[in-house]
């Protein structure tokens, strides 16, 4: 695709933007976003970014940052403006996205919301922070110290790859005060 096809061309490639923005229904970072138009669309990737500066200079798409990720969404604006040009784009576009990446989706999703990070404070001394975040909103945060990197690591590792199970468990201990033991 060459940056000066024709303009119904141009125009479709932004389309798609704002109705994938607009599909998600929350805020999302760069890379998610561009890996949900290339699994529909083949898109070079630098004349994403320039479709996507457009349509932030033009006020169809926000940005603003959270948790130090760079987040991107559709504005009021953007979701007029896709109700009117949303014929433009082509009815399989819409249909591969909407029927093949429910379950991509899904996954951005899950990616987003459970997030594992550690900082170190000296050569022996970690700080880990697992979150889960629901709906662009941190709805729960631990911090524990790790005493090595490899420590760090395996936390982190852990908390990605069991969240789901270790939350409501964690939540169940803080609810009943601790007088239930945590089943294994």
């Amino acid at each position: 695709m060459k940056l000066a096809e024709n303009n119904e061309s141009l125009a479709e490639n932004k389309i798609l933007i704002l109705y994938i923005l607009n599909k998600m229904h929350r805020p999302i970072p760069n890379n998610v976003l561009y890996n949900l138009i290339i699994t529909v669309l083949d898109m070079n990737y630098f004349y994403y970014q320039q479709f996507l500066l457009d349509l932030i200079e033009s006020k169809y798409v926000t940005t603003f940052e959270k948790d130090s990720k760079k987040l991107y969404e559709i504005t009021e604006k953007g979701q007029e403006t896709l109700k009117l040009t949303q014929d433009l784009l082509p009815g399989i576009l819409k249909l591969k996205f909407d029927t093949t990446f429910k379950d991509q989706l899904k996954q951005a999703k899950d990616k987003e919301s459970i997030i594992a990070e550690f900082t170190p404070i000296n050569e022996n001394s970690y700080i880990v922070s697992c979150k889960i975040n629901e709906n662009g909103n941190n709805i729960f945060e631990v911090k524990v110290l790790a005493s090595s990197r490899e420590q760090a690591k395996n936390i982190v590792d852990n908390w990605k790859n069991n969240a789901e199970s270790y939350y409501p468990k964690i939540l169940d201990l803080l609810l009943n005060k601790g007088n239930e033991k945590m089943d294994e």
